[in-house]
């Protein structure tokens, strides 16, 4: 026979082991049911993941390879943590003027994280005839242009290039006060660094207009 001590010793600690398997009878060991949200996860179904797909979903802007005035392509991706401008641009139309105004702009704020894109377009009137060489050339002597230049490009009906496509389509599905189709020359999209679009100017609103560097700088301090 045991001593009573030893057994007495054997029962507390017995006691004190289904005390503590009492206690944690949680069991942390079942996993989450399927389908259900976990701490600090959005449940499926609810506003929280809504709203991600939602994001998920949009399409990204810069998603895009183009060919420079050059001939060489262009990633828009590696613009992307910058603010972009795009600007459909022609050399014999009445806003051609606003050239000077454009290169100032981007001298201004090139060293900020804003990169002004020009995208010669012949859509409207035939006011870029000339070949990408040409675009290139009069460009540079008449009004020292020296922001990126994409290759001519249509931006308007049925042969949109998919840039343009995407442009429209997240200005008219996010509400912004000008939305359809480009109408001229020389309009403007600004994106802001996660690459969403954020404002849209018609041809008339000038490159030195407060309600444009207004936007740009508003844009430069967001993200």
């Amino acid at each position: 026979m045991l001593p009573s001590f030893v057994v007495v010793s054997f029962a507390i600690a017995l006691g004190f082991l289904l005390v503590a398997c009492g206690e944690s009878s949680s069991e942390p060991w079942k996993s989450a049911a399927p389908g259900s949200a976990t701490p600090g996860s959005a449940a499926p179904g609810s506003a929280a993941s809504g709203e991600a797909a939602a994001r998920s979903s949009e399409p990204n802007l810069l998603d895009f390879t183009m060919n420079s005035i050059d001939g060489k392509p262009v990633h828009l991706a590696d613009y992307a943590g910058k603010v972009v401008l795009f600007v459909n641009v022609a050399s014999k139309c009445g806003y051609t003027k606003q050239y000077p105004a454009l290169e100032s702009l981007h001298q201004k704020y090139k060293d900020q994280g804003f990169v002004l894109i020009g995208v010669p377009a012949n859509n409207f009137g035939g006011q870029e005839p000339g070949s990408n060489e040409q675009i290139a050339q009069f460009c540079s002597r008449t009004y020292g242009v020296t922001f990126p230049m994409l290759a001519k490009v249509s931006v308007t009906g049925d042969d949109i290039c998919p840039l343009y496509r995407a442009l429209i389509a997240a200005a008219d599905a996010g509400a912004l006060p000008e939305t359809g189709p480009v109408k001229w020359n020389f309009e403007k999209f600004l994106l802001d660094r996660s690459g969403k679009l954020v404002a849209r100017f018609r041809s008339a609103v000038t490159p030195d207009s407060a309600q444009l560097t207004d936007a740009i700088e508003e844009a430069m301090k967001a993200n």
